[in-house]
């Protein structure tokens, strides 16, 4: 039994001996092996703008003074008059008219990086998105280039409490809202008779250069007015695919269009409407009153209501300064005491166009346009006519409307009210 033991005990050490040899003999036994760690190197982006590796350049930044040109800056920056001559012949006015570079406008100047730092290119931004990039090396030329624009879609409600204007900035809303928001529903309702507690919501997209720089409005997309108790939709849709037109339509494919706009401009008030009786300001006598007053600053555009070609366009001892447009054989509109005719007689002119300016000429106590309406050869008052639409969107267009606007109603519908 002891030899048993003693047996035991010897090979127990004997493995133990071989255990501890081999782990002796193999380093990686008992060592964590390591290796030299390369630091990661992070590679710099070039900085790429106006399509161009500007790391490559010297930049100089700068903004047009008042007073400066073309040929200024470029002087100031070595250039001769002979080399600036050369580059605004080579250049067509479609890339850039060097005669209309504005007060204000950022423009960048590329130079070499030797010690020479000849300039090579001369960029103009014509506003926050497009551009022009004019080669002023050896080999003249220009392009023009748009910054990296993103659209991004919104969402906003709002309740009239004054005005839509006011309405649109409670909501903290770009003012340029409220003006498209008011061109799709000036057919349809006459701003100045909207009441406390109409409400609004607004689907629209905005424009962000590289994603992050606000550039302005995109499009109002979809939009709900609630008005006297009556939904008046709104969906903005492409009419013509060749060349990219749009209207805006209701949820029925109706347009919201008019042949006539409500009003010929941007007014005030309206300071005296359509009437058979009304004691005249001036001549101090009753007699009728055969067109709608608006009342409006001096200088204020005045827009034809409705395609047409301008009949009359003169001065009478009562109209003032005036222009006339026969839009069709059955209508014709007027439009009195202007400061400043813009047409002749002979032009054709489409709605919305300016036909002149709001003044006091004539028999009038202060700046306002008479609008007169014709019907027929006779003088009517435009807010009791049951006017034509504009052109209807076509037939085989509606499946395609109704099929695009029905997510946008959704979505327009799950918009809750400002209460």
């Amino acid at each position: 039994m002891k030899q048993h033991i003693s047996n035991q005990l010897f090979i127990l050490s004997f493995f133990s001996i071989l255990i501890f040899s081999s782990c002796k003999d193999d380093p990686q036994k008992t060592e964590i092996e390591t290796k030299p760690t390369t630091p990661k190197v992070v590679e710099k982006k070039p900085l790429i703008a106006y399509g161009i590796n500007l790391d490559n350049y010297l930049v100089k930044k700068d903004t047009v003074k008042r007073g400066e040109t073309f040929g200024t800056i470029l002087d100031q920056n070595g250039i001769g008059p002979t080399t600036v001559y050369n580059i605004t012949q080579s250049i067509s006015d479609s890339i850039l008219n060097f005669r209309r570079l504005n007060f204000g406008k950022p423009y960048v100047i590329l130079k070499t990086k030797d010690s020479l730092q000849k300039p090579t290119h001369f960029i103009y931004e014509k506003d926050r998105i497009n551009y022009a990039v004019i080669s002023i090396e050896d080999s003249i030329y220009g392009i023009t280039g748009k910054k990296p624009v993103t659209i991004k879609q919104k969402e906003a409600s709002g309740i009239i409490k004054s005005s839509l204007s006011q309405a649109i900035d409670d909501a903290g809303l770009n003012y340029n809202i409220a003006l498209r928001f008011s061109e799709i529903y000036q057919w349809t309702v006459d701003f100045f008779r909207l009441q406390k507690g109409d409400q609004f919501k607004i689907i629209y997209s905005e424009k962000y250069i590289n994603d992050s720089i606000y550039a302005g409005l995109h499009e109002v997309e979809a939009s709900l007015l609630r008005h006297k108790d009556r939904d008046f939709y709104g969906f903005n849709f492409e009419v013509d695919s060749l060349t990219g037109r749009t209207d805006y339509f209701d949820e029925n494919a109706q347009t919201l269009r008019k042949f006539f706009l409500k009003a010929p401009l941007e007014y005030t008030r309206i300071s005296s409407r359509y009437t058979k009786r009304r004691f005249h300001p001036v001549q101090k006598r009753w007699k009728a009153h055969k067109g709608t007053d608006y009342a409006a600053p001096t200088g204020t555009p005045i827009w034809s209501t409705a395609d047409g070609v301008v009949i009359k366009s003169s001065y009478t001892r009562g109209n003032g300064k005036y222009v006339k447009v026969r839009h069709t054989n059955k209508y014709s509109t007027q439009y009195l005491h202007m400061s400043r005719r813009a047409v002749s007689v002979g032009d054709y002119v489409k709605q919305g166009d300016i036909i002149g300016y709001v003044g006091s000429t004539g028999l009038a106590t202060g700046p306002h346009v008479c609008y007169r309406f014709w019907v027929d050869g006779r003088q009517v008052d435009p807010y009791k006519q049951d006017l034509p639409d504009a052109e209807p969107m076509a037939e085989k267009l509606k499946p395609k409307y109704l099929n695009f606007i029905k997510p946008l109603k959704t979505q327009l519908d799950n918009i809750s009210f400002v209460e």
